[in-house]
């Protein structure tokens, strides 16, 4: 096993939890180096192998740009330095990081920048609360200190034991993928798609490794982060839900780069426009009193779904074509023509012919097509088993020409 365990805190502060986990990731038989990110000026000489001076370094503007005397700027620049200093690590097994708010701030982003599956750990005082902006779309493993990052007691040798124990194993264990040796696929999919995008994952599993992202925002990041990584060959982003909740102030919003990552990779991709029918709220009570004369759907006691009209349909589709509009590679956009969901088909609450016409009409006039870029349409809902069909026919016409 060549390589090392990345041990990081401000030393200043946390000097004597970070060294006691990093002896505790030695004595597991895993190297270990410190990284000290302290951003105070005026301190003692760090003991770290990797003292602060030397991170601030990797900043584009300098070590001042680091040590500016300002709290807040400083843990943003050393954050952006060791983003950039972990990037040039060749060495780099996994991450241990120990911090309270500030040294989550430092640390995560830089987690945050790897690639998905390298292991990482955060031992962090904000861990029991909203820890969404700390790991992003990563696998960041957050976990509770208990009692603060400040010195060594009966309950923080456990924890830290315990951390260091986590990273260790997550190395020493690493297994082989069952299925390095096929392409991997991106598929979106929401409860109200799940026929659609099982269907399609059943056809295709024999020859793709076929990795499927819920479509609650964070699922979506997910798959974009990864395919920015050059981790997935293609995309069947069926699922488009996301989309409606961004532009409307739905709970389960995309970040506004969706789509990013296809337009800069280029890899094939087989869109649709699953569950645009739809914005996701919470309990009905939390829904914005501007939406009260809308039409509802009760999910359950804490989920609520609300009807996309026309107009906002229009504005869905404008949007989305100016973002495929800057794709380069082989785009196929289907359209199913019998509803956008389960719940939009004859028959079914969410049945509104003329707010799916609305975008088709909009999509056709806005995305320009050409031979690589092309919009389909379809007679049926998106979940009959015709649409899923047609859904691996076309990705495999793409696919033979990437593979």
């Amino acid at each position: 096993m060549s390589g090392f365990v990345y041990a990081v805190a401000t030393a200043d502060t946390k000097g004597r939890e970070l060294f006691y986990v990093s002896r505790a990731v030695a004595k597991t038989g895993v190297r270990v180096v410190t990284v000290d990110l302290s951003t105070q000026t005026g301190q003692a000489p760090s003991t770290a192998d990797f003292p602060p001076e030397l991170i601030a370094d990797f900043h584009p503007d300098g070590r001042d740009a680091v040590f500016c005397g300002d709290r807040g700027k400083a843990i943003d620049a050393m954050a952006l330095a060791f983003t950039r200093f972990l990037s040039k690590r060749s060495d780099l097994l996994g991450v241990i990081g120990l911090g309270g708010s500030g040294g989550t701030a430092l640390i995560t982003p830089a987690m945050q920048s790897l690639p998905v599956g390298v292991p990482k750990v955060m031992v962090s005082t904000m861990a029991s609360g909203d820890i969404s902006g700390y790991i992003g779309s990563s696998d960041i493993s957050m976990l509770y200190s208990v009692t603060d990052v400040a010195g060594l007691n009966r309950i923080s040798r456990r924890v830290l034991s315990n951390a260091a124990h986590q990273i260790a194993g997550a190395v020493l264990f690493d297994e082989e993928e069952e299925n390095a040796g096929k392409p991997a696929l991106g598929l979106t999919m929401f409860g109200v798609t799940t026929g659609c995008i099982q269907q399609v994952s059943d056809e295709l599993e024999s020859d793709y490794d076929c990795l499927v992202f819920h479509a609650t925002g964070s699922g979506g990041n997910a798959m974009e982060k990864l395919t920015d990584s050059r981790m997935l060959s293609g995309l069947l982003d069926l699922t488009t839900t996301e989309v409606c909740d961004l532009l409307f102030g739905g709970v389960l919003a995309c970040a506004p780069t969706r789509f990013d990552a296809l337009i800069k990779t280029g890899v094939p991709c087989v869109m649709s426009c699953g569950a645009l029918d739809m914005v996701n709220f919470g309990p009905a009570s939390t829904v914005p009193e501007k939406y009260a004369d809308r039409l509802f759907y009760h999910h359950n006691a804490q989920v609520t779904l609300m009807r996309t009209t026309p107009a906002e349909n229009v504005a869905m589709a404008k949007w989305i074509a100016a973002k495929l509009n800057r794709c380069q590679g082989d785009l196929t956009f289907l359209i199913p023509a019998g509803g956008f969901s389960a719940l939009d088909r004859e028959g079914e609450p969410f049945w509104s012919p003329e707010a799916d016409l609305a975008f088709t009409t909009t999509l056709e006039a806005e995305l320009l097509q050409t031979e690589r870029r092309r919009i389909i349409h379809l007679p049926w809902n998106i979940n009959d088993p015709q649409f899923a069909r047609a859904a691996v026919k076309h990705f495999r016409a793409l696919a033979e020409k990437e593979f």
